[in-house]
């Protein structure tokens, strides 16, 4: 057993050579700590957010999913690849560091060694299979990238540096294990917890002694030299997100999901809103550029970029990166083109996928924020029509706000104004309002309600929009006025429980008007009308229905709502075929993001795509949650030809067909 120790004690690790080995390490690791206080300068640009507090939470979140690989693993093929590499080579640097602790400390200065007995059996068949499983990997994800890339996946000559001296750091170890237990261990019972390391020295079988000798040192001082490199190349190449990407999980949101900062629109001192420079962005949005691992998972969900349109979230941030690093003085809006910037339909399908935890709609929103707010400049003359729309009438419809409550009179419903006695005040939103097609969802959610006797009531010609579009567009003067107006509204009221039918509203309440002061409990009506068939206030007939459901981003992604629907939809005696897309994968429709008022001009339309994934069920009727989701649909099925194939409904008109 300490034969097997003594080739690279007297090699490796003589009195001779501590000195010389020690004042490379220091050297090394000198370089890469003055390279990142560079960038930290950098980073500093950035806007002031406080992204350390509960820290027990934030700590947890790094260890497990750096340690644990819980983001990367959710691509099962490469994301696998990554996290059995990962694991490989944090086993060999563990079992690196515990044999420079007992060769360089505990054995030399105290004469005291750990590594012995069945340990070192279990060591060294860990660090072999560990060095195996890394190598195996790391050529898969090497023929990955050079021989079948996929599309979009970009390489530059960094990658090839730092992949070949990843591989030849690996490959290298195994040589100088090789070499060394071909002169102790070879025909020993020990050599078999070594198996790899067996194999390279069955390779050396025949050289002499002494070539072994030479050959283990020159490789010991080519290893070493090899992982210097690896570490004083990390801060200058993509590979940075060795470090960026775990503290990422450290700084990362913490919630609510989505939610935007909100702009004080009476600063005087403010000099502009939004972000068209460097330093007007977050010190935390300059490092997700350094986090971003360019694995292009963003960019492959994005459904404006899968249907060509010019958006990728992580070109995005690689552009803020270069203008934060190399152009400082460059306009961001400028650097990352305007038909990108309008493209986004906030979906969070990038910010969901990415295992850097990266934050790219914030970004998106805040250009869009200074487009609007400083520059006066929207997509299309028909978004500016909307907003103005909005800012006469309270809805982007341009219908006169007086006939806003008229689709509820024939129900016996009347408005708070009247009655202000009501269960929960029902926030109708614009299109479940006007939109000849959506006032059926806002008659079917009241005659469930009313079924099971709930009385309800509505703000009526007082509710104008809740302002989520116009802010999603970057119009936060807009959305805040809108708010600031539905808030007191409300809240004069006394209302104690809103219910809405639009995820968008439902998302703005529950989150956004937090920060203007409302804090009144806002519930999706999936979830209300759930908690009703529980408690058996609301029962429904069991009818057969053949179907697809569509998670929209705001009810999914957005809030994380994802069972309380299909539970409807079963209670009502649905059975779902799922699309290829669903849940938290779920393709959006196209209308987030304020592109509910925008013309679909580049690319192919989104709705369309998304109409095709549910033809492909098979099942003939497709059913949503969201006015914005069955608007798209409906003109999604036209423009595919579909009509005699598909149509859509949303969930309460299926629940209120089915009502005992």
């Amino acid at each position: 057993m300490e034969l097997s120790r003594e080739i690279y004690w007297n090699v490796g690790h003589g009195v001779t050579t501590l000195l010389p080995m020690y004042l490379l390490t220091f050297a090394s690791i000198a370089v890469l700590v003055s390279a990142f206080m560079k960038r930290i300068k950098v980073y500093k640009q950035g806007q002031s957010v406080d992204r350390l507090d509960q820290r027990p939470l934030r700590i947890g979140n790094m260890v497990r999913n750096m340690l644990l690989q819980s983001k990367v693993l959710r691509v099962k093929g490469p994301g696998l690849a990554h996290g059995l590499f990962f694991w490989g080579f944090f086993l060999l640097f563990i079992g690196t560091c515990l044999i420079v602790v007992q060769a360089d400390f505990t054995d030399l200065l105290f004469g005291v060694k750990f590594l012995k007995g069945n340990f070192y059996l279990l060591f060294s068949i860990v660090l072999d299979i560990a060095g195996l499983v890394a190598i195996v990997m790391l050529g898969g994800l090497l023929v990955r990238r050079y021989i079948v890339r996929p599309e979009g996946l970009e390489t530059v000559k960094d990658d090839a540096i730092m992949h070949g001296l990843l591989l030849a750091i690996l490959i290298s170890g195994f040589v100088i294990e090789g070499a060394r237990m071909a002169v102790t261990e070879m025909g020993t019972p020990l050599a078999i917890w070594s198996p790899v390391g067996l194999m390279f020295a069955k390779g050396m079988a025949g050289m002499s002694e002494s070539s072994l000798r030479s050959l283990h040192s020159l490789t010991w001082w080519f290893h070493l030299l090899l992982v210097m490199g690896f570490i004083v190349a990390i801060p200058f190449t993509k590979f940075r997100h060795i470090f960026t990407t775990s503290l990422n999980y450290l700084f990362a949101d913490l919630g609510p999901t989505g939610k935007l900062v909100s702009l004080d629109m009476e600063d005087e001192e403010a000099e502009s809103f939004g972000a068209a420079a460097i330093t007007d962005l977050t010190w935390k949005d300059i490092f997700d550029t350094d986090a971003c691992t360019q694995c292009k998972r963003c960019q492959d969900r994005c459904p404006a970029h899968t249907t060509d349109k010019p958006l990728s979230p992580m070109k995005i941030v690689n552009q803020l990166g270069a203008v934060a690093f190399d152009r400082p003085e460059t306009n961001l809006i400028e650097a990352c083109d305007k038909d990108a910037i309008w493209s986004c339909t906030t979906c969070l399908a990038c910010q969901e996928t990415c295992p850097a935890t990266i934050e790219h709609v914030k970004k998106i929103v805040d250009m869009r924020r200074n487009l609007v707010l400083m520059e006066g400049e929207f997509p299309g003359e028909e978004v500016m029509a909307a907003m103005e729309q909005t800012e006469v009438n309270g809805n982007p419809l341009g219908l006169g706000y007086a006939s806003r409550g008229d689709w509820a009179e024939e129900m016996g419903i009347k408005p708070l104004s009247e009655d202000p006695d009501v269960d929960i005040l029902y926030f109708v939103g614009c299109y479940a309002s006007f939109d000849k097609r959506n006032i059926k969802i806002a008659k079917a959610f009241v005659q469930l309600c009313q079924a099971a006797g709930i009385k309800v009531g509505i703000l009526g010609k007082e509710e104008k929009c809740c302002g989520e579009p116009m802010r999603k567009m970057g119009n936060e003067y807009l959305y805040q006025s809108l708010a600031t107006e539905n808030i007191e509204l409300i809240k004069g009221y006394e209302v104690k429980k809103v219910v809405t039918s639009c995820p968008h509203c439902f998302n703005t309440l529950a989150k956004d008007y937090r920060d203007l002061g409302f804090e009144i409990e806002v519930e999706s009506y999936t979830v209300f009308l759930q908690q009703l068939l529980e408690s058996g206030k609301l029962t429904l007939k069991d009818e057969a229905l053949n179907c697809t459901y569509h998670d929209s981003c705001y009810l999914g992604r957005h809030n994380g709502l994802y069972d309380a629907p299909r539970a409807l939809i079963k209670a009502a005696g649905g059975q779902i075929v799922e699309m290829d897309k669903n849940r938290a994968e779920a393709f959006c429709c196209s209308a987030g993001g304020g592109r509910i008022m925008a013309e679909e001009k580049l690319g192919d339309r989104i709705n369309i795509k998304r109409v095709e994934m549910a033809v492909a069920t098979g099942a003939p009727t497709l059913l949503s949650n969201c006015p914005f989701c069955l608007t798209m649909f409906e003109d999604g099925i036209k423009g595919a030809n579909v009509e005699d194939k598909l149509n859509t409904k949303d969930i309460v008109e299926v629940l209120a067909e089915r009502l005992n």
